[in-house]
């Protein structure tokens, strides 16, 4: 008598999910191609940048650091811009190389399009203060915070 069911064995007439039995065939970019297929989808492949920009955003004690690895972009192709109500709002484009008739292409791997990235900031970020820079492909965006006076406690004696 078998203590510990199997769950991938097949023998007992049960058809259980093997998620190792797919591994050589899977090809992981097929996941999103019922988002990327038609020209009428959710994401068409002209805007695809915009869904693989991805940020980090890290509170030090003295800032708010937002990164994001933008390979290949010069800094006159990001815009980074702070709305009055306290959003920080960044976003570029990353224009098509351009195809010459005698090129055959076997594989376009790398994004293209534009990206638009926002963010609410909180209450104790300067928002006159802000600086971005690009070194080596990496965007940083640093917002200083003001420091939050906590309020003076007074101890109050009680009498009786």
């Amino acid at each position: 008598m078998e203590m510990i069911p199997s769950f991938f064995d097949s023998r007992r007439g049960r058809s259980v999910f093997d998620p190792f039995s797919s591994f050589d065939f899977m090809d992981p970019f097929k996941v999103f191609a019922p988002f990327t297929s038609s020209p009428n989808s959710l994401v068409s492949l002209e805007n695809s940048a915009f869904v693989d920009t991805r940020f980090d955003w890290k509170e030090t004690p003295e800032a708010h650091v937002f990164k994001a690895d933008l390979p290949g972009l010069k800094k006159e192709e990001v815009k980074v811009e702070i709305e009055d109500d306290r959003v920080l709002q960044i976003s570029g484009e990353r224009s098509v190389e351009r195809e010459d008739k005698n090129d055959a292409w076997h594989r376009v791997e790398r994004s293209s399009g534009k990206f638009l990235r926002r963010f609410r900031l909180p209450e104790n970020a300067k928002m006159d203060q802000v600086k971005a820079s690009i070194e080596n492909g990496v965007l940083t965006v640093t917002v200083p915070k003001e420091e939050i006076q906590k309020p003076d406690v007074k101890a109050i004696e009680i009498s009786g």
